[in-house]
């Protein structure tokens, strides 16, 4: 029977979609291993200065420092960022309005960081001409070792100072804004010495491998570098992904106008951000030692002796929000990435964020997406159910041309033809509402997968993380149940026993499989089955009222 056929090869596409997803997340290439102490990443040199402007810088810098360094605590309305003395690295920046996972509400997320292991900070200075001018060993001094927005102010300054013996003074600012994740970094530099300085502002986010927390399981998510490349001899451009592990292999340099650089991960990005008419080398590679690096350098600027100059490097360091990235600069928001199903997964995006907006619940905006897609496709299910209740009803003849014709398939299906001719059906009305569906299905996958918006969202009782695989399986073997009673209503006289066996194992194969995957897309699902349901009886009864209609006009 065309119509089941079809149905059991959509049903085994789903399959195959998830079964590629979790083969993804166990057999892609190995991440390397975290250490169990502070990992001490050999640091890459400053970099130089670009070529045929000021003679390449070759001095080193030192290794990190240790992680119990003096620090500098910066905290506003939506960050909490520790900065050390030491280099003035940014060591560890919390998300205040994010929860590492549902059992630990109350400890913010660690963008950067590096404690237990974790090693992913933000390193930045000033490269010279002959040698560095500020390097992670700079000791830089703080006016104060705390620093809070205070109520009604816009913005708050950290500020690192750094005196040299030969005459320059360094600054080092941080500034960080209310609501924001963008946060300006400031190096000034006041030249007291009596030769002229060269200087070139990098910024470099450096990590190893490992997972923030909260992570799905048996899904595939992708940490990496993202390089907002300029395309040769043009103005346009075009977003690169490289993932960690692929670095070794993929690594590069480039120089160019514009553009940007980020370590993306699931649901959040790190970003270097430099001015867009300016030129700027950027590089990503693995560190000299353990861990990966992507890298900025500014254009060099003379100072020259009783003057200043004033190196701004904007940085964005929080979640990828549908409703800001594309502000953040521009192709910022190729970072957050639905893959091929893009132009269906904005669009439903936009739908479950009006339905959450209007309801406050994000269980709830995918139960109104789901009534919303079946009310779009009522003609194409009103077609589908009276195909499956014609199909039903002719069941009988069916089987008895099976039965007549055995193994001829040609004569059979010549036969079936004409029964469908005769009684004015075709069976593969029934193929398009699920051809339509199945793409919304899978873009709505995608949605949850990588929209931070959803992360960690309850819906109601049990459902506390619709991101997350229910942890009772209560959802799941409801849908199993829902997929039977439309198979029971549906019929299966018209089936041969192969075809029975199958369809009647498939809802205990896939309530097993959904137990796995994300409760809101179960409940989309689940939901679109009760609807369904609905629908069948409600047109099955129409078509058998229609029928008796006829009949008694005959």
């Amino acid at each position: 029977m065309e119509n089941r056929r079809f149905i059991l090869i959509a049903l085994l596409g789903v399959v195959l979609f998830f079964l590629y997803q979790a083969w993804e997340k166990d057999y892609a290439t190995p991440a390397a291993p975290a250490a169990t102490a502070a990992p001490a990443i050999t640091d890459e040199p400053v970099p130089n200065a670009p070529a045929g402007e000021v003679p390449a810088a070759r001095a080193q810098l030192e290794a990190p420092v240790s992680t119990d360094s003096a620090r500098v605590t910066v905290e506003t309305d939506v960050l909490r960022a520790e900065i050390a003395l030491t280099g003035g690295e940014l060591r560890r920046l919390e998300l205040k309005n994010y929860a590492v996972s549902k059992d630990r509400p109350d400890e913010a997320l660690a963008l950067l960081d590096d404690r237990q292991g974790r090693y992913f900070v933000l390193q930045s200075g000033l490269a010279g001409a002959q040698q560095p001018l500020v390097t992670h060993r700079t000791p830089f001094a703080a006016p104060q070792a705390a620093y809070r927005l205070d109520d009604g102010a816009d913005q708050v300054e950290a500020v690192l100072e750094y005196r040299d013996a030969s005459g320059y003074v360094a600054r080092k600012i941080y500034r960080f804004r209310r609501g924001e994740y963008r946060v300006e970094l400031i190096h000034e530099l006041v030249n007291g010495g009596d030769t002229e300085l060269v200087a070139s502002p990098y910024a470099r986010l450096a990590r190893t491998v490992f997972k923030t927390g909260g992570e799905p399981p048996f899904v595939s998510t992708f940490t990496g570098v993202g390089f907002y490349e300029q395309k040769e001899a043009s103005s346009s451009y075009r977003f690169k992904k490289t993932k960690l592990e692929k670095l070794a292999d993929e690594a590069y340099e480039t120089r160019q106008t514009g553009g940007w650089i980020a370590m993306l991960q699931h649901y959040f990005v790190c970003a270097i951000l430099p001015a867009q008419d300016q030129p700027a080398t950027f590089a990503a590679k693995p560190a000299a030692g353990q861990g990966y690096m992507a890298q900025y350098l500014g254009a060099p600027q003379t100072v020259a002796p009783g003057q200043e100059a004033r190196f701004t490097t904007p940085l964005y360091l929080g979640p990828k929000l549908q409703d800001r990235v594309a502000a953040v600069a521009p192709g910022f928001d190729l970072t957050l990435d639905y893959g091929v199903l893009t132009p269906i997964s904005e669009p439903l995006f936009w739908l479950l964020s009006s339905f959450h907006k209007f309801t406050g619940n994000w269980g709830v905006a995918i139960i109104l997406l789901t009534l919303l897609v079946k009310a779009l496709m009522y003609k194409l299910s009103e077609a589908q159910y009276r195909s499956m209740a014609k199909m039903k009803k002719f069941g009988p003849k069916i089987q008895d041309i099976r039965e007549r014709y055995g193994d001829d398939r040609e004569r059979m299906q010549k036969a079936m033809m004409e029964l469908y001719k005769k009684e004015g059906f075709n069976p593969l009305a029934g193929c398009w509402p699920l051809l339509v569906q199945f793409p919304v299905f899978i873009a709505l996958y995608w949605v949850l997968l990588e929209s931070v918006e959803l992360r960690q969202a309850s819906f109601a009782f049990w459902l506390n993380d619709l991101t997350s695989p229910d942890p009772y399986y209560v959802l799941p073997v409801l849908f199993g149940a829902s997929m039977f009673v439309q198979q029971k209503l549906s019929g299966q006289q018209a089936m041969d026993p192969m075809q029975q066996k199958i369809m009647n194992v498939m809802p205990i194969m896939l309530t097993a499989f959904f137990a796995f995957f994300q409760s809101g897309l179960v409940l989309y699902w689940f939901v679109s089955n009760l609807i369904g349901i609905a629908q069948q009886w409600f047109i099955t009864r129409k078509l058998e009222k229609e029928e008796a209609a006829r009949a008694a006009k005959r």
